[in-house]
């Protein structure tokens, strides 16, 4: 029988994080994040940027083992999905201008911006983002969703945890067999838990080869 287990015992430096993290895709089976631990992570992960602060990301935590065995042939049959101790769908709202007033209220309330201030964001997010072109509106939530992705990895990681990020599954059955809603869009998998063989290290490009300063001459 498995238990919920934690492992991080002292917090390591944002470079430390950054340097560890690596892709997983093998797991151990046995190793249990609790949903509470799991609620901590997303607390931190969510202050990620987003467009207007609208916050479109929505989660599916998948930690049932049948649930898992229902995603694996979805995903691809790739094992992480039901070795992990859970898988993350990160799912784009490109409605979530509805809870703009919400957000704005509670900006207001904690004293972060003024009443008129509020007012204008409440009546700006209706009339842009409820107005917006269908394409762009992805294109707004896949950018926020992936901010907020990244954010979730490297929280997970300074918590001693792994993950993978997984594009390489049916969105479209995904969608339909997890019942999801048509107001929202499939970004990505992320599977999250304990490594049972390191994530193989990779190489990078320089800065020198990807970055210019100024003036573009690639």
């Amino acid at each position: 029988m498995s238990t919920t287990q934690t492992v991080q015992t002292e917090t390591p430096s944002y470079a430390e994080v950054v340097q560890a993290r690596r892709s997983v895709r093998q797991y151990d089976p046995s190793f249990k994040i609790s949903r509470e631990q799991l609620t901590e992570l997303f607390a931190e992960a969510l202050k990620a940027p987003s467009s207007s602060n609208l916050q479109p990301w929505r989660f599916l935590v998948i930690d049932s083992p049948e649930l898992k065995q229902k995603l694996l042939p979805i995903a691809n049959n790739q094992q992480q999905v039901v070795d992990a101790s859970a898988v993350i769908a990160v799912l784009g709202d490109v409605e979530s201008y509805k809870l703009g007033e919400t957000i704005y209220n509670r900006a207001y309330e904690a004293g972060y911006m003024p009443e008129a201030t509020r007012d204008m964001f409440i009546a700006n997010s209706t009339k842009i983002y409820g107005n917006l072109p269908p394409e762009i509106a992805r294109k707004i939530v896949y950018t926020d969703g992936g901010l907020v992705s990244m954010q979730i990895m490297l929280s997970a990681k300074a918590r001693g945890y792994d993950t993978v990020p997984m594009g390489g599954y049916n969105a479209q059955k995904f969608v339909e067999e997890f019942k999801i809603g048509e107001r929202y869009v499939p970004i990505m998998l992320i599977a999250i838990g304990k490594a049972a063989q390191e994530g193989h290290p990779s190489v990078r490009l320089t800065v020198d080869e990807v970055v210019r300063w100024n003036e573009f001459d690639f």
